[in-house]
């Protein structure tokens, strides 16, 4: 795990790693030619043009129409792309994402780097090329999504909390949530944990940025919160392979009948029930990066859609794992067993291999590959390791020191 020893070995295998790398984005994934920020982009250029943003569509590549499914607070957001040309526009989003990245990086891998003295450059380095590798965040470039973004407000919560800044807590998640309505889980996980006081700031962030919304555009507020958000239709088809969710699970086994809405309710509760056991096992002994990796989980599981590029969500939990693979105080045959998983799941996670069932689901071979992804939420929701009691008694050597509510 300690690589190359030189300073003229490290950069030798960096630059190859990423020249590798490089070309490898450059011809072998499918790009998507940032399709969602032409929605993005259209749409709020169409608001400003007709007063309406929720009736603009852009066909896409499943037969869909998609428009614009966020509140109207992310589209204040977004306004400000109605000043640049389109290429600019994709270069912000870009420049956006490789910030988000870097952040994310910074705090992620940042204590396991401290804790096993590694150099800082070049395990950067080498993580960045690991990252960008995955499919969630290959598509989330590609795309020209937001979730990195959002990833980013959220977890600067969980960096305040694990640092004992708790009393500035809840302003990302709050925003988060007004920005797009899937990261209000964790909200819930903060009333779970018991840290009302992060909580409440959360919730009135979102409200105000909700009330701001709707008192700067009354009638995109309107038709959001009473007819936009309740037509699922305008979100995507439910039963493409890209939906790595439980009501795409659903989906794809009754296609082309519509899924029970009481089985996935169902389903929603189990979820909620053992996310549930398991943040409230994560705050007892103070994982503040667990709690948060397993809501990040929990909330792809429950939502109706959760495209591929979604799963973004998962990264955190990934190096939970791989992080608990490499703590010296495991046992040597715990510590193979993790991270072995861990490579599992990543080469999983950047293979793309549910598209092999995109055309045909059906049969045990299409039910258990087109919902691998699906598959890796639920392993990881049910066995992420937390930290132990010996284990939480080293965290003052970290940036992440145990809190117990």
């Amino acid at each position: 795990m300690t690589g190359p020893t030189t300073s003229r070995r490290r950069l030798a295998l960096a630059l190859g790693l990423t020249v590798a790398v490089a070309l490898f984005l450059a011809f072998v994934p499918l790009h998507r030619h940032w399709f969602d920020l032409n929605v993005y982009y259209e749409a709020v250029g169409h608001w400003l043009r007709d007063g309406r943003i929720y009736d603009f569509t852009i066909p896409g590549a499943d037969g869909a129409d998609y428009g614009f499914t966020y509140p109207p607070f992310a589209a204040l957001c977004m306004l400000p792309m109605t000043l640049f040309t389109w290429p600019a526009a994709i270069t912000l989003s870009m420049v956006l994402n490789v910030a988000a990245s870097a952040t994310l990086l910074t705090w992620l891998i940042g204590p396991i780097v401290q804790r096993h003295g590694w150099n800082k450059w070049f395990a950067f380095v080498v993580a960045s090329c690991l990252f960008v590798l995955l499919e969630p965040v290959r598509d989330t470039f590609s795309f020209g999504q937001v979730n990195l973004l959002l990833l980013v407000l959220v977890f600067f919560d969980a960096w305040l909390l694990s640092t004992g800044r708790g009393r500035f807590a809840g302003y990302g998640i709050g925003l988060a949530a007004a920005i797009k309505l899937t990261p209000a889980i964790f909200i819930c996980y903060l009333l779970i944990t018991r840290r009302w006081r992060a909580a409440a700031t959360a919730t009135g962030t979102a409200v105000a940025a909700t009330l701001l919304a709707l008192a700067v555009a009354p009638g995109a507020s309107r038709v959001y919160w009473t007819e936009a958000l309740w037509d699922t239709d305008r979100i995507g088809v439910l039963s493409y392979v890209s939906n790595q969710s439980w009501e795409g699970v659903l989906a794809r086994l009754v296609d082309p009948v519509p899924p029970s809405g009481v089985v996935w309710g169902l389903g929603v509760l189990a979820v909620l029930a053992v996310w549930t056991h398991r943040v409230r096992c994560a705050a007892a002994v103070g994982d503040e990066r667990a709690g948060f990796a397993l809501t990040g989980i929990a909330a792809c599981l429950i939502s109706p859609i959760t495209w591929v590029h979604h799963l973004v969500w998962l990264i955190p939990a990934l190096a939970v794992l791989v992080d608990s693979g490499l703590r010296p105080d495991a046992s040597p045959a715990r510590r193979k067993l993790l991270l072995r998983v861990g490579a599992v799941v990543y080469v999983l996670l950047c293979s793309s291999v549910v598209w092999l069932w995109r055309f045909d689901s059906t049969g045990v071979d299409g039910f258990l590959g087109s919902n691998a992804y699906v598959w890796i939420c639920l392993g990881l929701l049910i066995a992420l390791p937390l930290r132990g009691a010996r284990s939480a008694e080293m965290l003052s050597q970290e940036p992440y020191p145990a809190r117990i509510p």
